[in-house]
């Protein structure tokens, strides 16, 4: 009768234990689900776009709940659905937002005919034309649709962007990229300024 009481102890405290792992991991995959889906997530920059300010292989943090509470401004970094396949994500820097004309002219964004000046960033990137696309030629004027964004590639000579495909529906907005995390040497806030 000892022999089995001692068995039996054992063998509930390994369930009660195993139970609160369970507990345990179960918890902490639904919070980690809540925070990916509604917080903040992560990405891995693929290609050359965005240099010199992401390069391929940098790792990112996106800040999914800012936009809920201000909208995007001239100068973010920001993640969204592909327009032309949703099921991909892209990355680039917001350049107008609906209602306004942006021009892309000697290297110069203009938008509603004044020339950017801020933030600084913008004035330090040489934006090509690209008359091969659809929104690229010199001095266009491109009208941005209201509830939508015009981006650019801050590697504007290598990346494929409103130039080509128009415009980032707001509904496809994901997030504002804040943080660059790995490698090491590259760790760093982003910063619009």
């Amino acid at each position: 009768m000892k022999l089995d009481l001692k068995k039996l102890l054992i063998s509930n405290l390994k369930a009660i234990f195993n139970r609160e792992n369970v507990e345990v991991v179960v918890t902490a995959v639904i919070l980690a689900l809540i925070i990916r889906a509604f917080v903040v997530q992560a990405f891995k920059i693929p290609t050359g776009s965005m240099k010199p300010t992401l390069t391929e292989g940098d790792r990112i943090l996106v800040n999914k709940f800012i936009y809920r509470f201000k909208e995007p401004k001239r100068g973010d970094v920001i993640v969204f659905k592909y327009p032309e396949d949703p099921k991909k994500d892209f990355i680039k820097r917001l350049i107008a937002t609906g209602g306004e004309t942006v021009m892309i002219k000697d290297g110069n964004i203009w938008v509603d005919s004044i020339l950017i000046e801020e933030p600084q960033k913008l004035r330090q990137i040489f934006y090509y034309n690209k008359p091969e696309a659809k929104y690229g030629a010199e001095e266009m004027r491109i009208a941005v649709p209201e509830d939508s964004y015009f981006v650019l590639g801050d590697n504007s000579a290598s990346s494929r962007d409103s130039r080509y495909w128009g415009f980032v529906p707001k509904k496809y907005l994901i997030g504002k990229a804040f943080v660059i995390y790995w490698p090491p040497n590259r760790i760093r806030l982003l910063r619009d300024r």
